[in-house]
């Protein structure tokens, strides 16, 4: 389940990449299989591990030819990134900001590894979808490595603008998933055994693995609306 457009993003074969809070590697996967050299990071060795043992799998698979390469995978912190100025043409920072206290600390780093001209998608909770969350369930949010922050898009473009980034557009995704947390925040966020939310699970499994055209409507006409990710695209100043 993507959350960022690789079209608007403008990766090409060959591009450097850094997908930052990788998790456990969506993006940088599907950004190596379209040809970018990808450096994944994050902060959790579980998250880590999961990504080298699967991009492992993929070389293995023929998923990766020689130019299509996963450079690495590295276990670091986003308030300082391990890599020099100018190192990446793209960057994803996908659901990450809302769990730093020090956000614009994370956003001058991701500037600075970034190179003139390059790319970036930032993803967030939308800030509608994610009130509701919050007015739901404190425990949707009050727990260890939780949400510290709601954005509006007016805050997060202002603050990735002061690091230096120009936003080029935004969109929403995920449409279809703001009901499915309406009803776990209702219900209780640890409560998977609940009969309404296995089958709405079950629904968001059959999308994701079959992509049926009843969905992907669905979704396309859902997700402007009640979406639950803001996606913003960036690009730095050329010297």
């Amino acid at each position: 389940m993507l959350t960022c457009d690789y079209d608007r993003l403008g990766l090409a074969p060959g591009d450097t990449v850094l997908d930052l809070g990788c998790g456990f590697g969506r993006h940088a996967f599907e950004a190596a299989r379209r040809g970018g050299r990808v450096i994944a990071l994050d902060a959790g060795t579980d998250e880590v591990n999961g990504v080298v043992a699967i991009f492992a799998a993929m070389a293995e698979a023929g998923e990766l030819s020689e130019e299509r390469v996963a450079t690495g995978v590295v276990q670091g912190d986003a308030l300082a990134l391990p890599f020099a100025d100018a190192t990446f043409d793209r960057v994803i920072c996908s659901e990450v900001l809302e769990h730093l206290p020090a956000d614009e600390a994370a956003m001058a780093e991701l500037a600075r590894v970034l190179r003139p001209g390059g790319t970036m998608a930032v993803t967030v909770p939308r800030f509608g979808p994610e009130l509701i969350n919050w007015a739901l369930s404190d425990e949707y949010h009050n727990v260890p490595g939780g949400h510290v922050r709601i954005y509006r898009r007016s805050v997060l473009e202002a603050r990735l603008g002061r690091a230096g980034l120009r936003v080029r557009g935004h969109h929403h995704a995920h449409g279809l998933h703001s009901p499915y947390w309406w009803l776990k925040c209702f219900v209780g966020t640890t409560n998977d055994e609940h009969r309404l939310v296995k089958l709405y699970h079950r629904l968001l499994v059959w999308d994701i693995v079959k992509r049926p055209w009843l969905t992907r409507r669905a979704e396309a006409v859902l997700s402007p609306l009640m979406g639950k990710s803001l996606v913003v695209y960036l690009e730095k100043a050329s010297a």
